[in-house]
């Protein structure tokens, strides 16, 4: 028990308890069963990525480090929000300590921001492969690579600590019960009794400066793609050029397509059910990661012949 200034006594919180779907309990069965499949997906997907491009000689270009970053990433982020929902839904295991709900929110919001800057980078490296070809291989280095890696880290470590922090300082007091799957930070912080102002400003400046600068240069960097494309006039080159970029691009729409009806949905949240908002965070954090590795193995040539060398060796 705690006491404060005006008098008031109140109980300190120490754990919180994950409602999935509290209108909606019959949702949990039947989602439990796609999304652990999504989640095999994503998970067997970038193994497999990650595996051939570590084992094919072929596949060690700065192209595919890039692909394994992102890969990485995708495993992270749905190791650190999956087990825990298909949890929730199988054994009705709601409950998170204190610290394990700050963590996961610190995963999240640092490992969705690396990703949206490796998709910077991706796209540059798009950029320079497409507008600047024979400058490609003086610039496009391993040492760019390591760079653009220690970038990607050090940004988005540094630029997200503040937003577990802000909520884990608040006051919580008497509700624990977040009405989402997940450690969100603004589902977290609206348990607290305390002013969250500092915590909302944090979180939209924070999100449109890392997420909306990352969607402006790569933006930025298709429009001169496109352009480029664009003149050139040999006989097929505007499709082989294309080509090389539309994996990348069907990427980027996967990641912003969700995000975008994820904050939609939050600006309209008096006219759709509460569930979709909870429903789209959780699908954000594994349908891109099941995605990216089968779209860039089903279109890139080398992907896929790494892949059946690979099988044949192992058979």
């Amino acid at each position: 028990m705690t006491a404060h200034q005006n008098g008031t006594i109140s109980s300190e919180v120490s754990g919180f308890l994950l409602n999935c779907f509290v209108r909606s309990h019959t949702w949990q069965l039947s989602f439990s069963l796609p999304l652990s499949l999504l989640f095999l997906l994503a998970m067997g997907a970038n193994g497999i990525l990650l595996i051939t491009i570590r084992l094919e000689a072929s596949l060690h270009e700065p192209m595919y480090y890039l692909l394994s970053i992102l890969s990485l990433l995708d495993i992270v982020l749905c190791l650190t929000v999956i087990p825990k929902v298909l949890a929730i839904f199988w054994f009705d295991l709601k409950s998170i300590s204190f610290y394990a709900c700050f963590l996961q929110m610190y995963v999240m919001n640092c490992f969705l921001a690396m990703e949206s800057c490796t998709f910077m980078v991706m796209a540059y490296d798009r950029y320079i492969a497409i507008c600047h070809p024979l400058r490609y291989p003086s610039i496009i280095t391993d040492q760019f690579v390591a760079k653009a890696a220690i970038f990607i880290f050090a940004r988005n470590v540094i630029s997200t600590v503040p937003i577990p922090i802000l909520s884990s300082r608040l006051h919580y007091c008497r509700r624990n019960v977040i009405e989402n799957c997940i450690c969100a930070n603004m589902s977290v912080s609206r348990l607290s009794c305390s002013d969250v102002t500092i915590n909302r400003l944090y979180q939209f400046a924070g999100g449109w400066t890392l997420l909306g600068s990352d969607l402006i240069l790569i933006f930025v960097s298709y429009t001169l793609i496109l352009r480029a494309v664009l003149r050139l006039k040999a006989e097929g080159a505007v499709a082989k050029a294309l080509s090389t970029c539309g994996s990348h691009f069907i990427l980027i729409l996967f990641f912003s397509t969700i995000l975008l009806v994820f904050v939609l949905t939050h600006v309209v949240k008096k006219k759709v059910s509460p569930d979709v908002p909870v429903l789209l965070n959780v699908l954000h954090h594994v349908i891109p990661a099941a995605l990216n590795p089968i779209v860039y193995g089903v279109r890139t040539q080398e992907i896929k012949q790494g892949i059946q060398r690979l099988l044949k060796k192992g058979w």
